[in-house]
């Protein structure tokens, strides 16, 4: 396919494994556009080096890089309030984790939405994962569909952008074998919620990070604290 001819998709890139994944996914029809948006969250600075990384392995020209630290003043969140501590991970934890982030993903989609229409871009690609994840309200399919008709309703005639979701589900380990399949460079990603110089291996993300590539059958390429390595 002439590159030129294809659609460009705005991806929503945290760093992260589940995003990182779910550009490649968008790479191999889509012009790239990479959104990375910083919130006040505990390892911004590590997210934002991960995705910059990210971004140049895919040699990615079209880049915004922002911030709405407002959500760290709003609080009510482990990951942006530092009075809260970021939890251990729990699988059989019930509710909405310390770590969810009010009304995050309706923030970061509408940035996403307002450079779709300036761009041109047809796509947005969010990392988002329902059946193996954190249990976060604002990953549900049908949060993405009720989205996609508030993006009818809300952007000018003629215009055509839907939220993509290739990763919504599948668990944690048919993410890394998804990205394995693509060579992503899963090495560069970061995940944790509670460190920037190792990862913790004990939050909810790590541990299901963790868990994702243990159940794929590969070796985790990211460092993780001796005391909470990936052996213990």
């Amino acid at each position: 396919m002439i590159t030129s001819h294809k659609p460009r998709a705005v991806c929503l890139v945290s760093g992260g494994l589940d995003s990182c994944v779910s550009a490649a996914i968008a790479e191999e029809t889509c012009r790239l556009a990479f959104l990375h948006v910083t919130y006040g969250q505990r390892t911004e600075k590590r997210e934002l080096k991960a995705f910059r990384a990210i971004a140049d392995h895919y040699r990615v020209q079209e880049r915004l890089e922002t911030s709405i630290s407002y959500l760290r003043e709003i609080g009510g969140s482990a990951l942006t309030d530092r009075r809260i501590a970021v939890p251990p991970g729990n699988p059989a934890r019930e509710g909405i984790p310390a770590t969810y982030v009010p009304f995050r993903n309706t923030h970061l989609i509408a940035i996403a939405v307002s450079w779709a229409e300036v761009l041109g871009a047809r796509f947005i690609y969010i990392g988002a994962t329902e059946m193996d994840s954190s249990g976060y309200p604002d990953c549900r399919a049908t949060y993405f569909q009720a989205y996609n008709r508030l993006i009818e309703e809300g952007t000018k005639p003629g215009t055509s952008i839907r939220i993509v979701t290739p990763l919504l589900h599948l668990d944690k380990a048919g993410v890394v074998r998804e990205g394995i399949k693509r060579a992503a460079p899963l090495h560069l990603t970061w995940s944790c919620y509670a460190q920037e110089d190792a990862a913790c291996g004990r939050c909810d993300s790590c541990l299901l990070r963790l868990k994702g590539f243990r159940e794929a059958g590969a070796e985790d390429p990211i460092q993780y604290s001796t005391k909470y390595s990936t052996k213990t």
